[in-house]
């Protein structure tokens, strides 16, 4: 159950709903809130965000030998984001990860904390471990800039969409023509009891803007683009979030195998929607490709500059080069494809080059 933020007390504030709830929506104005966050002039409140920890000396080495993602040596203050994964490979939990060089940070959906930390004690076994769920106690605010204010802060810096460490790219546009470069993310730890001083006076946007942005930049969402059947490599996210060259992890056997010898079967699509109904299609409406389903849609926006966009997790068969239509009930909107994730996605072993150029 979420605890309301005191920000909704802010004039004009709108409280989200779903997994956003306890927190605004919007204050008043969401397009010129988008603009500003987009400036790095506001900021966001995301204190309905599960904020997990883990201390002691074993803290490092026994989240690299559970996750996807190689942590043993993480410096201090450097951000990276691990996975968690069933045997079959399929994404349990999704964590922003940060070590003050005492405490590992674990940034999760609200929905995640709780059941995080309970998976994690389990699996502590005689290590020098200790794991607290302190979402009651620390909030966050996020920003497309650093905010000078704050350095004495312990901030996540989003690594989407840089392909790090042992990580590999699944787009068809190359590092420095992802969209997502024109969004760079920051997640600052914030004391509860401060969170009202540390925004001070600074402009507010609200969830809505942050999604928005999310969705223009590709970047997935535990949650709404995952579903009890997803892989990393549906979603793009072994460019920041596995590293294929670390030891064994539970669902490490799967993630190698799709990646050299398979392919996923489905992908992540961006969707520039058609404006002309002045509405925005529901989360969960059909993806078609003429008149057969081929996906649904998984997160959707109004961009201040791009109007009405959706990501949606599709069949990896459809064809990218096809106008598709999203159907929510009677209402049907037209749909172009921006490909997130390569139709020929995995199969690396035996290729010379990379992914074939498809049409973007």
């Amino acid at each position: 159950m979420s605890t309301k933020s005191p920000l909704l007390s802010r004039p004009g504030a709108v409280e989200a709903a779903g997994p956003d709830a306890g927190v605004a929506a919007h204050y008043g104005e969401p397009l010129r809130e988008q603009r500003a966050l987009a400036a790095g002039t506001a900021v966001v409140d995301l204190s309905h965000r599960g904020v997990v920890t883990v201390t002691g000396p074993d803290r490092l080495s026994w989240l690299n030998t559970l996750s996807s993602q190689q942590v043993t040596a993480l410096p201090p203050g450097r951000s990276t984001e691990l996975l968690l994964l069933s045997v079959q490979g399929r994404i349990e939990f999704d964590a922003r990860v940060v070590d003050d060089g005492a405490t590992t940070w674990l940034i999760v959906e609200a929905a995640e904390a709780a059941p995080l930390a309970e998976w994690l004690n389990r699996m502590k076994f005689m290590l020098r471990v200790e794991i607290a769920d302190v979402s009651a106690d620390w909030a966050v605010l996020g920003s497309t800039r650093a905010v000078p204010e704050w350095d004495r802060l312990t901030v996540w810096e989003d690594p989407w969409p840089h392909v790090g460490a042992g990580g590999y790219s699944y787009a068809v546009v190359a590092e420095q023509e992802h969209p997502g470069l024109e969004r760079p993310w920051f997640e600052y730890l914030v004391p509860a009891v401060d969170l009202e001083a540390t925004v001070g006076e600074r402009p507010l946007a609200g969830t809505l803007a942050a999604e928005a942005l999310r969705i223009a930049a590709w970047r997935p969402r535990w949650g709404a683009e995952t579903d009890e059947k997803t892989i990393p490599h549906e979603l793009d996210l072994l460019r920041t979030a596995v590293h294929l060259a670390k030891g064994c992890y539970k669902g490490q056997e799967t993630v190698a195998r799709v990646h050299n010898l398979g392919h996923p079967p489905r992908r992540l699509v961006f969707l520039q929607l058609d404006g002309s109904q002045h509405t925005l299609p529901a989360v969960g409406s059909d993806v078609l490709a003429g008149d057969k389903k081929v996906g649904t849609v998984t997160s959707v926006g109004q961009h201040y500059e791009m109007g009405p966009v959706a990501l949606a997790v599709i069949k990896r068969s459809a064809d990218p080069a096809q106008v598709l239509t999203v159907a929510d009930g009677t209402e049907t909107y037209p749909a172009a494809q921006e490909l997130v994730v390569a139709p020929d996605a995995g199969q690396v072993v035996g290729r010379q080059t990379g992914f074939l150029r498809s049409p973007r």
